[in-house]
């Protein structure tokens, strides 16, 4: 039998999960190579998508946090059968380059990349879209690009718009902008390499976060999506990601 790799968060829940996980994969016959079960909710996930990027691996998560957007729910019963018949979804994470004042910094990022205000005070920020401004002067307490698959997250919840896996675009969306007053964002192509700059990075300093990596003092942040790197996550047949996707869309829509 192929050896497949289980990993599970710290916390009880999900321990708890894992041994239950072992112990019906020690009797019930499971050939899928290079698969690894991942038990937690979705930061944990993608904490070890990053970890296990070089690698060719198929991610099938068990959600054991709350919402579990990018994980699956558990069933006992059904564990084996599911997986069998899961089906794969393919994600591009952004790369996200951070100039400080004497080093760069480079981070992968599945979800999104968030620019957010370090201050009291509101970031002035300047927006180009290979070598043609998007915009030349935004205020605000930041701006957030998103993936597809990260559109239903942080990027929803700044009243960005839900993006359909097979869209081939990413997000740009304003964090509360003052200047000019509620700029809309933009949906640009995936091939889109966008540079957001720091226009006063003395008075009004600005941190730049991939997922959950926060690289602080951000003079210049260069995002593209990464076409070199690919997640393959494995989805229930019933509810695939792009079909939880369409969900928070209805969900949008009729709000």
């Amino acid at each position: 039998m192929t050896k497949i790799s289980i990993i599970s968060d710290k916390n009880l829940k999900s321990k708890k999960i894992k041994k239950t996980v072992i112990k019906i994969l020690n009797i019930k016959r499971l050939n899928i190579p290079k698969l690894i079960i991942v038990i937690g909710g979705d930061g944990f996930m993608l904490q070890t998508l990053k970890k296990y990027k070089k690698s060719n691996n198929l991610f099938y998560g068990i959600n054991s946090g709350n919402y579990g957007f990018l994980m699956n729910k558990f069933s006992k019963n059904n564990l084996v059968k599911n997986i069998i018949k899961s089906k794969t979804t393919t994600i591009l994470p952004l790369e996200m380059i951070v100039t400080q004042k004497k080093r760069k910094i480079r981070c992968l990022a599945i979800n999104e990349v968030s620019i957010l205000r370090q201050s009291r005070q509101a970031a002035n920020l300047s927006i180009r879209i290979g070598s043609n401004f998007l915009i030349k002067k935004l205020v605000s307490d930041g701006v957030l690009i998103s993936t597809p698959a990260g559109s239903t997250a942080y990027n929803l919840s700044v009243h960005g718009p839900i993006l359909s896996l097979d869209s081939k675009k990413i997000s740009i969306a304003p964090i509360s902008a003052f200047r000019p007053r509620r700029w809309p964002g933009k949906i640009v192509s995936e091939k889109s390499k966008i540079s957001i700059k720091n226009l006063n990075s003395f008075k009004r300093p600005v941190s730049a976060v991939a997922d959950n990596v926060e690289i602080r003092n951000a003079i210049k942040i260069d995002v593209k999506v990464q076409n070199k790197v690919k997640f393959k996550l494995l989805y229930d047949n019933s509810k695939s990601l792009q079909k939880k996707i369409k969900l928070e869309q209805l969900i949008k829509e009729t709000s």
